[in-house]
């Protein structure tokens, strides 16, 4: 991709007629750096320097558009290929542990988050990374939009990350979310104690062909399962956690709750509870009862 970014570069610097000094001065940076942004040499081009040589060079936008898939090539490999997996898959299937995903993050939330990062080389490295983390999100709007399905530990809810206005205006976006018919939020409660993937994210994706891939991430690493036996004990951890989150709408009246700030303290239902309600907006929508399990057993046709 930087090879790219540099042919279309000296293209348009070539045909607006510009020297690589001239385009230089134009933006602010030494005739070398032209020299290695085409030839696709040394550092990669920053977002600022992008923006810069598009406004120079009249591109409308493509550069700037490009720069997210150079930037990507400054990842590892394992990152690089969990992102291109991500790009092409039908399902995405997530918990997170302790913040909202990218996918649902806001601009502001996801700033303060991005910026918490010790290893954080300045604004501008900032500015980088919310522009990469922004523009994955036009994936949920694209045409080819995938199903995503959400488990939120309530850590991710409670945790006030840079103020309250901020996390107000997250959590409005998680229920904004939640009413596209596409996304699915669950939250799960303190009050199912520990589980296999408290450790941190974990991200099932399922693909078009129907391969899937598994990813769980920490604080300071990330790994991506490929291997099937593998990915198949990650879908049954996943599993596990959607069975003991609150089902879709009693999610959303506890984020709802957490967002008007009176929730603190109340009394989450208990299982049984939890089941009792599930039972009865079955019954309401013409569903079946459940199993113990979980499961749903159609009602038994009345004999003629």
């Amino acid at each position: 991709m930087a090879a790219l970014f540099g042919s279309r570069v000296r293209r348009l610097r070539t045909a607006a007629g510009l020297t690589q000094a001239e385009l230089g001065r134009m933006t602010h940076v030494v005739s070398t750096r032209i020299t290695q942004v085409e030839r696709a040499s040394g550092a990669k081009p920053t977002l600022g320097l992008a923006r810069a040589l598009d406004a120079a060079l009249g591109a409308d936008n493509l550069l700037v558009d490009l720069w997210p898939y150079v930037y990507r090539e400054a990842f590892p490999d394992w990152s690089r290929k969990f992102m291109a997996y991500s790009e092409r898959a039908a399902t995405i299937r997530q918990y997170a542990a302790h913040v909202v995903p990218g996918l649902l993050q806001t601009e502001d939330y996801a700033r303060a988050v991005l910026s918490l990062d010790a290893l954080l080389d300045g604004e501008e490295q900032l500015e980088e990374r919310l522009t990469a983390r922004m523009g994955r999100q036009e994936r949920l709007i694209s045409p080819d939009r995938p199903e995503l399905c959400v488990v939120l530990d309530e850590a991710v809810l409670r945790r006030p990350i840079d103020g309250d206005a901020v996390m107000r205006k997250q959590l409005e976006r998680l229920l904004d979310a939640a009413a596209e018919r596409h996304i699915t939020l669950q939250v799960l409660p303190f009050d199912q104690g520990g589980h296999e993937a408290m450790g941190g994210s974990l991200t099932i994706l399922t693909l078009l062909d129907g391969t899937e891939v598994a990813y769980t991430e920490g604080a300071d690493y990330g790994q991506l399962i490929e291997e099937p036996t593998h990915v198949s004990r990650y879908k049954v951890i996943y599993d596990r956690l959607r069975a003991a989150a609150l089902p879709p709408l009693m999610s959303l009246d506890m984020i709802r709750s957490v967002m008007e700030g009176n929730h603190r303290g109340a009394k989450v239902p208990s299982r049984s509870e939890r089941r009792r309600l599930a039972q009865e907006q079955l019954q309401q929508s013409g569903g079946g009862r459940l199993r113990g399990g979980g499961g749903r057993v159609p009602r038994r046709r009345a004999r003629p």
